[in-house]
C-alpha cells in the first residue's frame, strides 16, 4: 500500500510540474505578439512582394554607418555613426519597438527589422490565428482581435512627424497623398472577406 501511495504522490508531483511548464511556456509565447513579415508573406505574397520594394522594408538599413551620408549630413547627423541601437531611431525603423513582443535587438528579434506589416496593421498574433483557421473570415471579425484596417493617419504620424531629424518644423504629413501613392500595392485577397 505504501508503494501505491508513493507512486500516486510522484504522479501528482509530475502532473503539477507539467502544468507549471505548460503555463510558463504559454506565458513566454504570449510575449511574442509580433510575428514578422515572413508569417504575413505565407498568405499575402503579392502584398509582401510589393512591400519588399518600399523604403519601409529597408528602413533599418538607413541606420547603418555610411548609408545615405548626404542626407545624414544635411540632417546634422554623423554619416559614419552606427545608429542601429539608438532608441530615438529604432522607434521608427523597426517593428514594435518598446511594445510587448516587439523588437528588442538585432540579435534577439532580427525578424522585426524594418517597418513591416504589423507596424501599420498591429501585432498579428491574435488576428493571424483567425485568418489561419478561417479562410472566409470577415474583416470586422479580425479587427476585434487587433487587426488595424484600414490604416489611419495616426498610425503614420507616430513616425512621420517633426521629431524626425530629416524634416523641418514646418513639415506636414499628407496622409491622403501617401495613400494615393501607396505604401505598397493593394491586391484583391485570395478569399472573399
Amino acid at each position: 500500500m505504501k508503494n501505491v501511495l508513493w507512486f500516486v504522490k510522484v504522479g501528482v508531483i509530475m502532473i503539477v510540474v507539467s502544468i507549471c511548464s505548460i503555463t510558463t511556456a504559454s506565458a513566454d509565447s504570449a510575449d511574442a505578439t509580433y510575428l514578422g513579415h515572413k508569417k504575413c508573406k505565407m498568405c499575402h505574397f503579392k502584398l509582401y512582394k510589393s512591400w519588399a520594394e518600399t523604403k519601409m522594408a529597408k528602413a533599418f538599413e538607413l541606420l547603418k554607418p555610411g548609408v545615405r551620408p548626404e542626407a545624414k549630413k544635411k540632417a546634422n547627423l554623423d554619416p559614419d555613426k552606427d545608429y542601429t541601437s539608438d532608441t530615438n531611431c529604432l522607434k521608427c525603423h523597426v517593428t514594435g519597438y518598446g511594445e510587448p513582443g516587439g523588437f528588442t535587438s538585432v540579435e534577439a528579434t532580427p525578424h522585426l527589422l524594418g517597418v513591416q506589416c504589423e507596424s501599420c496593421h498591429g501585432p498579428g498574433i491574435e488576428y493571424s490565428k483567425v485568418m489561419k483557421n478561417n479562410k472566409s473570415y470577415k474583416i470586422a471579425e479580425v479587427t476585434t482581435t487587433g487587426l488595424v484596417s484600414p490604416v489611419t493617419a495616426d498610425k503614420c504620424t507616430r513616425c512621420h512627424n517633426t521629431d524626425s531629424p530629416f524634416v523641418g518644423d514646418d513639415y506636414k504629413f499628407d496622409f491622403e497623398k501617401r495613400k494615393e501613392e501607396g505604401t505598397h500595392e493593394h491586391f484583391p485577397l485570395k478569399y472573399e472577406h
